[in-house]
């Protein structure tokens, strides 16, 4: 009898266990080639410009005016490249991050990886937590305590027991809320020739302030639960396509990816966006006022107030709020992700509760801990400089790793890098290699 040999990338053009499955009344599997659903990528540039990445955005613009404009355009090819891969690498392999490199890497690879990202996403939901709170806390006066417990209840609600198309859906309309920060940036009434400068003529000092800033948006900007999420993101998609065998998810199609490249390249422009609005916003009012002091965006938020009114610090404040929702689950749902593959557990939103119970518990796990930190007296700015310090090590790691499996023909067959595609991803993991190490040194010192 004639074998067919599955060629990595390719789908398989015929599996009898197809018509076995629609026998007995099992969804069958969508052909690669079939339109994902759009905004995948929006949902993760959003949860890029997390409450956390806001208060870094703000500080920039209050500390450094319009001139650190530029910022936000450069990053934008960067962010492309390393979300692209990381979906690419989903569709291809039928697989998220940590699975992979699970099958095909040394075990102290994977397990370095992975204490970075979870310490990392732990810390940052944790720190989003507060933010959230005390940014609702501006508009609603209710003890921030009360608050953190409430939203954590909420999102771990939804991360349990919603369905992925559910989360999904929930998702896009979050993303939406980042708009209320280009109505923030267009009441600052900025000066529009010095907003031109500041976008187009790159401005760099070589000073710790300039130096610092920049690095900490570079690593704000490519945090690592973007690639993880990403590739377990398109996993979940082909799920709910009715992909539910790892062997009918494998490969993908030129459709597919074209499709995955045009709503990734979206995503990240919308992020990007954001990014420019914020920092737009508070160059506009806080760097002209002179008041730099900003350290969270609820402190942005609570100092835009009386000098661009009190609805422009209104609609900062919903923008962290509504971010703020979809981000925790992306991080903590994420990381309960990189904690099953790296130990082989069943885990998906796509299963109920009781199907994926380790699954489920890793989730509340991770959630639990990062509302705690806003109760043990850990200052949380602190803790997100600690967690930097971690991640500064980790995130070139899973660059690395993300550029070596992408270029593997064992593991993505016909879909390895291009050239064009190489050169911008190891670029890209040079300036994060470079950004982050710059970043520990300074914070060692």
């Amino acid at each position: 009898m004639a074998t067919h040999v599955q060629v990595p990338g390719e789908r398989r053009k015929h599996d009898p266990g197809v018509e076995e499955r629609n026998k007995t009344g099992a969804p069958k599997p969508v052909p690669h080639g079939t339109f994902r659903s759009v905004g995948l990528g929006l949902i993760t540039g959003a949860a890029d410009d997390d409450p956390s990445a806001i208060g870094t955005y703000a500080t920039a613009g209050a500390t450094l005016g319009p001139s650190f404009l530029w910022t936000a355009p450069v990053t934008f090819p960067m962010m492309f490249a390393v979300v692209y891969l990381s979906s690419k690498l989903g569709q291809v392999a039928g697989q998220g991050l940590f699975a992979v490199i699970r099958k095909h890497y040394p075990r102290w690879l994977l397990y370095a990886a992975l204490v970075g990202v979870l310490i990392g996403n732990t810390i940052e939901a944790g720190a989003d937590l507060g933010g959230m709170a005390a940014a609702l806390n501006l508009l609603v006066p209710i003890p921030i305590g009360w608050i953190v417990v409430a939203i954590t209840i909420t999102v771990l609600a939804l991360q349990v027991w919603g369905s992925y198309t559910l989360i999904r859906d929930i998702f896009r309309w979050l993303a939406l809320a980042l708009l209320a920060y280009v109505g923030s940036a267009i009441l600052a009434k900025p000066e529009l020739l010095s907003v031109i400068k500041g976008t187009l003529i790159p401005h760099i000092q070589f000073n710790r302030e300039f130096l610092s800033m920049l690095v900490a948006v570079i690593g704000t900007t490519l945090s690592a639960y973007l690639y993880t999420w990403q590739s377990n993101q398109d996993v979940e998609e082909d799920i709910s396509m009715g992909r539910r065998r790892w062997i009918d998810r494998m490969g993908t199609s030129k459709e597919e990816l074209r499709h995955s490249a045009r709503d990734i390249g979206f995503g990240m422009f919308f992020s990007n966006l954001i990014t420019y609005f914020i920092i737009l916003s508070t160059a506009a009012t806080l760097f002209r006022a002179g008041k730099t002091d900003i350290n969270t965006a609820a402190d942005a938020a609570q100092a835009l107030r009386p000098i661009a009114g009190n609805l422009a610090g209104v609609l900062f404040a919903v923008g962290v709020i509504g971010v703020g929702f979809l981000a925790v689950p992306v991080m903590t749902t994420g990381a309960a992700f990189d904690v099953c593959q790296t130990f082989g557990w069943k885990h998906g939103l796509h299963y109920r509760p009781a199907e994926a119970k380790k699954f489920n518990i890793a989730i509340a796990i991770f959630t639990v801990i990062a509302m705690c930190l806003n109760f043990v007296g850990i200052n949380p700015m602190k803790a997100l400089v600690w967690a930097g310090l971690v991640q500064g090590f980790s995130i070139p790691l899973l660059l690395v790793g993300v550029m070596l499996i992408t270029s593997n023909p064992r593991i993505m067959g016909r879909w390895v890098n291009t050239r064009a595609v190489n050169v911008l991803g190891w670029m890209t993991t040079a300036v994060v290699f470079a950004a982050t190490m710059a970043l520990v040194i300074a914070w060692l010192r």
